[in-house]
């Protein structure tokens, strides 16, 4: 069965992404043929980048770095939720990015993102990033703004529209992820 992880970008209090990943769960959760979990940067406590070897080698001193590089290694695919703080992604997203590197390796990738203009640049940053990864990511992402779909900047009530876009990029994410799998093995 395909596995997609759902990563949650922020680990602020009073963060947004625990919100909007649980609302992507539910939706994404309706398909049968796979299996979606959510990950929550909080639960890895991963330092700033640390380990004494490039990500490349693959070769890993810390334990928090051998748990994450499992639990990134065990997904076909990702879904990045994230907001954009000063045009860019948070530097806790970066930071966990950056402490592997092959486990990332031909998957599929789709986005969540937002922010007071949906999180665009973030994501935009995070294409290039993939780029590096050799993760696929698909064109269709879904944008939530601040001021729309949120109520009171806080509490997210998402625009009906939003579900049409997750969905599609749920299509895409899946037969991108499944296409990869076969590659991988």
């Amino acid at each position: 069965m395909l596995k997609i992880g759902i990563i949650m970008g922020s680990t602020r209090p009073n963060r947004h992404s625990d919100q909007v990943a649980k609302w992507v769960y539910e939706i994404a959760s309706k398909r049968a043929e796979v299996e979606f979990e959510i990950i929550d940067l909080r639960d890895y406590n991963l330092p700033i980048f640390d380990e004494p070897l490039p990500p490349s080698t693959h070769k890993y001193e810390h334990e928090y770095t051998k748990r994450w590089s499992e639990k990134i290694e065990s997904l076909d695919g990702y879904i990045f939720v994230t907001p954009e703080y000063n045009h860019s992604l948070p530097g806790v997203l970066k930071n966990a990015l950056d402490f592997i590197y092959q486990e990332w390796n031909n998957k599929a990738a789709g986005f969540v993102s937002y922010g007071s203009t949906g999180g665009v640049r973030a994501v935009e940053q995070l294409r290039q990033i993939m780029a590096e990864f050799q993760i696929a990511d698909v064109r269709t992402n879904v944008t939530l703004s601040i001021f729309t779909d949120f109520e009171n900047f806080t509490t997210f009530k998402p625009n009906p529209v939003q579900e049409r876009t997750l969905n599609t990029m749920l299509d895409q994410l899946i037969a991108w992820s499944t296409a990869l799998k076969n590659i991988r093995k």
